[in-house]
């Protein structure tokens, strides 16, 4: 039915509380994809190189901007990914548009395999986009990096827990710089840039190290939080330092959901200015996983008044489809915005209300996403649900004879009611939830499984030399 007054005379639109923050303008902000690189860091989770092709083109049809594509120095397979998705490119299979990221530490090694690989794809490294990165946080300078920034500086490794973390600043600074330097010297035209665990690490020091790497010819810096520890208050506490620090240019986050965080964290660190969203589809990624990106742009949208120039939301649907197909991890049925029944009704107050009007328990438009909106039966249906289905199928009845009638609703209505309770008193989910963690620890190989396969390959050589 259609309302008598305007819904904003009805209800307090969220967006009237959300207002006047620094929001990039829709036209700056770029969605940056990291589904093939540290999606894929999900435990057991292994796209195949035709895989990676079909969830980049799907990804161009999606509308993002920029699609993270991995390391070419990490194996065969990455290397023939990133051909593959070049190849589409050149094709036409993937937006001309579409910006194509490749990872490398802060070392000549992975810059020449990446410049190598590019070569033999016939692609120029002005074609794609560089990410050299190195560490950002005290505890990963001094910890992680020490013994490879001290073998570097021409240090003994005897010195490593001697030197003040000062020091190592400084050594990470200079291996950074030089790394860009590098690549861009080998023709490089577009380099991200950024220190890993920068949500640990103290914000002058960032600033410091942006710095010299923008003046290296580093052409974008990306902020990550990368063990997910990141809270709104301390998002906005970095955030609006580094815009102020790099007014009017492209600003990188990246943050994990191990709080359950990463989208907010996200909307938070773009309400200060920041332009380009890190996200995954389905959230996928290591530990808790990384910005749910159907999270992040429908939140922009719906509660923000940000709409993505070029996006189309109505994909999101089937592309997290395409994504749990290839991952082997499905969704949770009440994943936000795109699980399976969030847009699916069973009780009767519920479904008395949506017969009325969607927008009296349905936020989110079903079709806005490419859903539909459902209805299930069960112990909490009501009669105004059962007949509302009976009447969308009154011809189909009728061809058997039978009309809807209020005494009919009533039987059905009651009959639904019963049986389900019925089916409470003997349904047993153990085995299907047995079955689910099951065959999700099928998905790598585990310590034990590995052990036994060390054993077996070791007998095997042993049985050779003999």
């Amino acid at each position: 039915m259609e309302f008598v007054e305007p819904l904003s005379e009805l209800i307090h639109h969220p967006q009237e509380f959300t207002k006047g923050l620094n929001f990039p303008s829709a036209d700056r902000i770029r969605i940056y994809d990291d589904t093939l690189r540290d999606g894929e860091q999900m435990p057991g989770v292994a796209f195949s190189p035709e895989q990676k092709f079909k969830i980049a083109r799907q990804l161009s049809r999606l509308g993002v901007h920029i699609i993270d594509l991995g390391f070419p120095s990490a194996a065969e397979s990455e290397r023939e990914a990133m051909r593959l998705i070049l190849n589409g490119q050149r094709k036409g299979d993937i937006r001309e548009d579409l910006e194509l990221v490749v990872m490398c530490r802060s070392d000549r090694r992975d810059i020449d395999v990446t410049l190598k690989a590019l070569k033999g794809f016939g692609v120029g490294p002005q074609d794609v986009t560089f990410f050299i990165f190195t560490s950002g946080s005290n505890l990963h300078l001094k910890y992680k990096l020490g013994r490879t920034l001290l073998k570097r500086e021409g240090r003994s490794e005897d010195e490593w827990l001697k030197l003040p973390v000062r020091w190592y600043q400084e050594a990470n600074i200079r291996m950074a710089v030089e790394a860009i330097s590098y690549a861009r010297e080998k023709g490089a035209r577009s380099v991200e840039f950024g220190g890993e665990d920068g949500s640990r690490c103290d914000v002058e020091y960032i600033i410091e190290l942006a710095k010299a790497c923008y003046e290296a010819g580093g052409t974008r810096y990306s902020f990550p939080d990368t063990v997910g520890c990141f809270t709104p208050e301390g998002v906005r506490h970095y955030m609006t330092r580094i815009v102020e620090a790099f007014p009017g240019k492209d600003l990188v986050v990246h943050f994990h959901n191990d709080y359950g965080l990463a989208a907010i964290n996200t909307i938070t660190a773009m309400s200060c200015g920041i332009n380009i969203p890190t996200c995954t589809i389905n959230g996928l990624g290591e530990r808790a996983g990384n910005a749910p990106l159907h999270q992040v742009v429908v939140t922009l949208k719906q509660l923000y008044g940000i709409e993505v120039p070029g996006f189309n939301y109505d994909l999101l649907i089937e592309t997290r489809k395409l994504v749990e197909q290839y991952s082997g991890i499905p969704v949770a049925m009440n994943e936000p915005i795109i699980g399976e029944g969030v847009y699916t009704h069973e009780s009767g107050i519920h479904t008395a209300g949506l017969l009325v009007h969607p927008a009296i328990y349905q936020a989110i438009p079903p079709e806005m996403v490419g859903a539909r909106l459902r209805y299930v039966f069960g112990k909490h249906s009501g009669a105004a649900a059962v007949a509302k289905v009976l009447q969308d199928h009154a011809d189909q009845l009728k061809e058997s004879g039978i009309d809807v009638t209020p005494e009919l609703v009533n039987r059905v209505t009651y009959f639904v009611k019963a049986a389900r309770q019925k089916r409470c008193e003997t349904d047993q989910f153990t085995h299907l939830t047995e079955y689910y963690y099951r065959e999700w620890d099928r998905l790598g190989i585990s310590e034990r499984r590995l052990v036994e396969l060390a054993i077996t390959l070791g007998e095997m050589d042993q049985s050779n030399r003999a």
